[in-house]
């Protein structure tokens, strides 16, 4: 066993010192990735700070109409909340999909953005990896790689990110509260994520230290209709072969706000911005969705055994799409 310090903070701040006063320390908060890489020996921190006890398990309305959510809620009390479910229900389904009831028992908003891929080559350390070891090389592209990218892949690294929660709160125009050694600041959740250039051993553009203190759902897609849909090889637990996040609203047969995101396709959830940009002000119709998801799709790049992906997301939007679009007047 690797012997690491332990630290339990009173506050936000004391957190942030201790992960500065331990160099290589990780914030613990459910564990349920981190103490996983923690027995494969891919993770081996020199201490655990651990932020269960700091007030960051609330959920709290803001003023404007957002929703502000802590760290260290947990996915279960996430995906049950009443205002969650009603006002931003593409969420609380990828929560639902995103694991057993159990891990959603422990595991919380801030770990969820923060797990890592479960590429098979970056868990064995006896398998040549970039995320894991930079410059050992990328087992997967020339191996095992049927779950892996097909968008924004580099020769580095063609893992996928393994989170559901993310890529509805990308799609939902969420915000990231961070705070470290300078302070608080904000990211949106679609771009909290990296793609993996030339560095894919970081996952994030978190800063060394920083702590994530909540997620913001934003009073502007309040109410919108949202939903999630994923695909996997199995029903039960089981990571995205790919997914969709979609916000739509029509008005009078127009689309005039649209957020997708895919998962299980990219290094991080993938913001179909080509999409989104071709349905604003298009009709509500499924050879216009059919177009908007193509735009985006001609951009994969898939590998020997993963070109399915394309077609699986392709057809996952087209049909979140369709369900959403309120059916056409009676003539």
């Amino acid at each position: 066993m690797n012997g690491f310090g332990y630290v339990r903070p009173d506050s936000v701040q004391e957190a942030v010192e201790a992960y500065a006063a331990h160099p290589g320390a990780r914030y613990l908060a459910g564990g349920t990735n981190l103490v996983d890489l923690l027995k494969l020996g891919v993770e081996r921190p020199t201490a655990l700070i651990d932020i269960n006890r700091l007030p960051l398990d609330g959920i709290e309305e803001l003023p404007d109409g957002s929703l502000r959510v802590g760290a260290t809620v947990r996915n279960s009390d996430l995906a049950a909340d009443p205002r969650v479910r009603e006002r931003w229900p593409a969420l609380s389904q990828a929560l639902l999909a995103g694991a057993s009831a159990q891990l959603r028992n422990a595991a919380t908003t801030g770990g969820n953005l923060l797990q890592r891929t479960r590429c098979p080559y970056f868990q064995d350390l006896d398998k040549p990896c970039n995320k894991r070891e930079p410059g050992s090389g990328c087992g997967a592209r020339d191996g095992v790689h049927r779950d892996h990218a097909v968008l924004g892949h580099s020769a580095q690294c063609i893992a996928t990110n393994p989170s559901d929660m993310a890529v509805a709160l990308a799609a939902l125009d969420a915000q990231v509260e961070l705070y470290g050694t300078e302070g608080p600041r904000r990211l949106p959740a679609a771009d909290f994520h990296r793609l993996p250039g030339e560095h894919p051993e970081r996952d994030t553009w978190i800063r060394p230290g920083e702590l994530i203190t909540a997620v913001v759902l934003p009073a502007a897609t309040a109410g919108v209709p949202s939903a999630y849909r994923k695909a996997r090889d199995r029903a039960s637990y089981a990571f995205a072969l790919a997914s969709v996040a979609v916000l739509l609203r029509v008005t009078d047969g127009v689309v005039d706000q649209a957020g997708v995101a895919f998962g299980g396709l990219a290094h991080r959830p993938w913001r179909a911005r080509h999409t989104e940009l071709a349905l604003l002000g298009a009709p509500a119709t499924p050879a216009a969705f059919e177009g908007a998801v193509a735009l985006e799709l001609a951009h994969a790049e898939p590998l020997r055994d993963n070109a399915y992906k394309v077609f699986l997301a392709r057809n996952l939007a087209l049909d979140v799409l369709n369900r959403l679009a309120p059916a056409p007047a009676p003539a």
